[in-house]
């Protein structure tokens, strides 16, 4: 799909990267959950504003994003590991590869780690190595049920998410049916900016129009769609 019509060097938004024009910052309300996420996201990812994995870090309250360094990969992150299994629990770490997501416990206190791998799915299997003996891998049962909404990239494989739609789909296995709605509304809006940010604006309204924005944040939409183009671009 078609890159960024943005010139190179022009000015973006430091938190969702996307030029001012475009950006979506304080549109949606934080998504509150019981889980504690952590994204490892690749050196390589980490400054594209098409990532979903910084999406997650910025949207999720108290989600947390470390840089995996291929160069340091005994490390992989600075205080990554200890962050990530803090509090005594075992990390799940999200992967095709593992087994089925535990379904919820009434009884389970907040805090369960989950650990999202953030790249290319050839950078996310490195990334996985690194972990290796951090947490327990584990999957979603359903993925690839639906069409991934992530019209940004094209994917490999029908069962392929972006990490965020991976996270929608540990909300749903988990219960969490207002976190999983926050970062849904989230999700769409940072797409549908992107497509507008790429000069893709036929696409971004064929997106628009079957996306659960219109019927539970249309104003986020309005505003962005009204705000003036920014002098300095």
């Amino acid at each position: 799909m078609g890159r960024s019509v943005v010139l190179a060097g022009a000015a973006r938004c430091p938190r969702c990267c996307l030029p001012p024009r475009w950006c979506v910052c304080g549109l949606l309300a934080p998504v509150a959950t019981r889980l504690m996420v952590h994204v490892l996201i690749h050196r390589h990812e980490h400054h594209k504003p098409s990532s979903t994995g910084r999406l997650v870090a910025r949207a999720v309250t108290g989600a947390a994003c470390h840089i995996y360094q291929r160069e340091t990969r005994a490390h992989p992150a600075a205080g990554f590991p200890a962050a990530a299994g803090a509090g005594g629990r075992e990390p799940w770490i999200l992967h095709p590869d593992g087994d089925p997501l535990p379904a919820p416990d009434p009884a389970e206190r907040p805090g369960q780690p989950v650990i999202l791998l953030d790249g290319t799915w050839r950078q996310a299997g490195e990334m996985l190595r690194a972990c290796a003996g951090l947490g327990r891998r584990v999957r979603l049962a359903d993925a690839g049920a639906a069409p991934s909404r992530y019209w940004l990239r094209d994917q490999s494989a029908g069962d392929r998410l972006s990490t965020a739609e991976a996270l929608l789909g540990v909300f749903s296995c988990r219960g969490e049916a207002d976190a999983e709605r926050g970062l849904r509304l989230h999700f769409e809006l940072h797409v549908y900016a992107m497509l507008r940010a790429r000069g893709r604006r036929e696409m971004a309204e064929r997106y628009l129009a079957h996306s659960p924005l219109l019927g539970a944040a249309p104003e986020a939409v309005s505003r962005l769609d009204a705000r003036r183009p920014d002098p300095a671009g």
